[in-house]
C-alpha cells in the first residue's frame, strides 16, 4: 500500500462520488518506493473530460492555478502540498522543440496506453487510490529495485530530446545504471543532433538537478559519456587522469551539498582552460556572471595547487571567500582561507603620500603577490615591506 497524505482522502471521496477515478502517478510513486519524501503529487483523473467541472469540484480544497489548462492540468495548493490534477492524454510529435506536440486528452483510455507517453519505467507507475493497488504495466517497480533506468517506449522517447538529460540527472539522483536499450536510443539522438532543439534554460535546469539533487554526480556525467553526449558537450572530453579527478571531486560535492551552482560548475570546469570553460557555459546557460565567478575560484585554486599565475588583488577582492573556502576543501587544498585575504590595502598606499593613479592596480598586485609568497604575514610587516618597495622604485 502507498502512503500518501491522509488529507487527500476527502478529495478522493468526492471524486469517487462523481464517478471519477483518481490515480496517483509519476515521481511521487517513485520517491515513495525509494523512501524519499515529496510534497509534489501528480494525480491523473479518469472518466472526466470537463476542465471547468474539475475546477468546481476542487475549489473548496485550496488555491487553484489554471496555468496548465492547455495541457489538461489543474494545480491545487493545499497547505504545504502542491498537487497537479490532470487528464490522461496522448502526445503526438508534430514539429521540433518541446512545444512541438499535439496534445489530446482522453479520459477513457486505459492506464497502460496513457502511460506509454512517459519517459522512463520508474516514472510510469500508478496507484489506484480507490482499489489501493499499484498499476505497473512497464515493470517500473522492479527497475527501481534493480537500480536500472529504462525507457518506456523507444519511439516516443526520442520525441523529446530533454529526456536524454533527464536520464543524466536520474542516474545521479537515484544511482541508476542505464539499460543498453536506453544508451542506444540516446546515442541515436546525439548522432542526429537532437540536443540542438533544446533551449539553454531547459539544459541548465537538468544540470541543476544533477548537481543539487544528485547522490553520485559521477554516474550522471558517465551517462553522458556512455551515450556519446560528449560529442555535444565537447569540452567534457578530457585526458583520463583529469576526467577521473573531475568525477572524484564532484562526488565529494555530492555529499557536501551547497545551494549554489557556482561550486559544482567550478569543479566540473576545473580541468578546462578558460576558453573551454566559457564555451561550455555558453552552451548550457544564459547567466552572464557565472564565467567570471568560476574563473576567479579556478584561478586561486590552480595557483595554490599547480603554482600557475597568482591571482591579482582585484580578483581576490571580488571573490566570495566562503565559496572559495568550500571549493578549496572539495579539491583537498589545505589552506587557512584568512591567509588569502589582502593584508595591505589602497589606504596604506595613500598614507605614504602616493596619489591614486593608473599604477595603483600594478602596485596592489605586486604587494599581494609578495603576500602570497610569504614575504610578510601581518599588516605591520606589510607596511614595512611597502616602504621598502617604494624606496626601490
Amino acid at each position: 500500500m502507498l502512503k500518501y497524505p491522509n488529507k487527500l482522502d476527502i478529495i478522493f471521496d468526492k471524486l469517487d462520488k462523481h464517478n471519477i477515478k483518481p490515480v496517483i502517478v509519476g515521481g511521487f510513486i517513485r520517491d515513495a518506493i525509494l523512501n524519499i519524501k515529496s510534497k509534489d503529487i501528480d494525480i491523473e483523473l479518469y472518466n472526466i473530460s470537463s476542465y471547468e467541472k474539475l475546477q468546481t469540484l476542487l475549489d473548496e480544497f485550496g488555491k487553484i492555478n489554471t496555468v496548465g489548462k492547455s495541457f489538461g492540468i489543474c494545480k491545487l495548493t493545499m497547505g504545504e502540498l502542491e498537487i497537479d490534477f490532470s487528464f490522461p492524454r496522448q502526445d503526438n510529435k508534430i514539429s521540433k522543440g518541446h512545444k512541438g506536440f499535439n496534445i489530446k486528452t482522453k479520459p477513457n483510455i486505459d492506464f497502460k496506453t496513457a502511460t506509454s507517453r512517459r519517459d522512463f519505467t520508474i516514472n510510469s507507475i500508478g496507484y489506484d487510490v480507490l482499489k489501493k493497488s499499484f498499476l505497473d504495466p512497464y515493470g517500473g517497480i522492479d527497475d527501481i529495485k534493480n537500480k536500472v533506468l529504462k525507457p518506456v517506449n523507444k519511439k516516443t522517447f526520442i520525441e523529446d530530446p530533454l529526456r536524454l538529460l533527464r536520464g543524466m540527472q536520474f542516474c545521479a539522483r537515484f544511482e541508476l545504471k542505464a539499460s543498453k536499450e536506453l544508451i542506444d536510443i540516446c546515442r541515436y539522438m546525439i548522432e542526429n543532433h537532437m540536443l540542438d532543439e533544446l533551449s539553454k534554460e531547459r539544459i541548465y535546469g537538468e544540470f541543476k538537478k544533477l548537481f543539487l539533487k544528485g547522490k553520485k554526480i559521477s554516474m550522471g556525467i558517465n551517462f553522458l559519456k556512455q551515450t556519446h553526449s560528449f560529442k555535444y558537450f565537447t569540452q567534457l572530453n578530457m585526458q583520463e587522469k583529469k576526467y577521473n579527478h573531475t568525477l572524484k571531486v564532484l562526488d565529494r560535492f555530492s555529499s557536501n551539498k551547497t545551494e549554489t551552482m557556482i561550486i559544482p560548475l567550478s569543479l566540473l570546469c576545473y580541468e578546462m582552460n578558460d576558453t573551454d570553460t566559457k564555451t561550455f557555459l555558453d552552451k548550457i546557460t544564459t547567466e552572464k556572471n557565472l564565467f567570471d565567478k568560476i574563473t576567479r575560484l579556478k584561478k586561486v585554486a590552480r595557483y595554490l595547487q599547480y603554482k600557475e599565475a597568482p591571482p591579482t588583488y582585484s580578483l581576490i577582492q571580488k571573490t566570495d571567500m566562503k565559496e572559495l573556502e568550500t571549493f578549496l576543501k572539495l579539491l583537498n587544498i589545505d589552506i587557512n582561507i584568512k591567509t588569502l585575504k589582502p593584508i595591505v590595502n589602497p589606504k596604506d598606499i595613500i598614507a605614504m603620500g602616493i596619489k591614486p593613479s593608473k599604477k595603483f592596480s600594478e602596485i596592489l598586485n605586486n604587494i599581494y603577490e609578495a603576500q602570497l609568497l610569504g614575504l610578510f604575514k601581518t599588516h605591520k610587516e606589510g607596511v614595512l615591506w611597502l616602504k621598502e618597495y617604494f624606496l626601490k622604485l
